[in-house]
């Protein structure tokens, strides 16, 4: 069943990035169908949160995409190379986001590994942002994709994470940050590969 835009417009977005995890991230690019279930998230908590894009409210023509109701794709580029998806959550004007950093792959094997010019089924193919963008298809012409639609949505596929399951700590990345790089906003499932490997 695929997410009703109430799911992301929520105000916790600590709650939706540990609620992400389990659920599957589908992409319908190039005629090619692809998914895999999202086993690692971050929160990012808009203008309060000294890692986040939005920090301080800050409205350039990359952070449009925050300043939307939740439900959108903000995908950007980092370091010049890999491009990063996100959901945004929250109401309108709230620049609440999820980055989505692992991927269980699920549907469209063979797409994800040429893709990623891989010739066999490892945990690095989407394991990590930059990776399961390119997986799935993702690039900047997604960003503000509306994820109602039938381009990229997420699933529910009745999948229970419990809370023992899911272990939180620090985001990656974001030094820079001071007091928030600490905040333990990252969320993993315990024990899965594909997962990004702890500090």
């Amino acid at each position: 069943m695929k997410l009703t835009k109430a799911f992301y417009t929520r105000e916790d977005v600590i709650t939706i990035s540990k609620e992400l995890l389990g659920k599957y991230l589908v992409t319908f690019i190039d005629g090619r169908l692809t998914s895999g279930m999202i086993v690692e998230t971050e929160a990012y908590l808009g203008a309060e949160d000294k890692a986040s894009h939005a920090y301080g409210n800050r409205k350039t023509k990359r952070t449009e995409p925050f300043y939307k109701e939740g439900g959108i794709a903000y995908v950007y580029m980092c370091y010049g190379i890999h491009y990063l998806f996100n959901i945004i959550t929250n109401k309108t004007d709230i620049p609440h986001a999820v980055l989505i950093r692992a991927l269980e792959p699920s549907e469209g094997l063979d797409a994800m590994l040429e893709r990623r010019k891989k010739t066999k089924l490892q945990p690095e193919l989407t394991a990590g942002p930059g990776a399961l963008s390119v997986a799935l298809g993702i690039s900047a012409n997604h960003n503000e994709t509306d994820l109602s639609g039938n381009e990229i949505w997420v699933e529910d596929r009745g999948v229970i994470v419990k809370n023992n399951e899911i272990i939180a700590s620090p985001r990656v990345g974001v030094a820079y940050a001071k007091e928030y790089a600490l905040k333990p906003w990252r969320f993993r499932i315990k024990d899965n590969p594909y997962t990004s490997k702890a500090r």
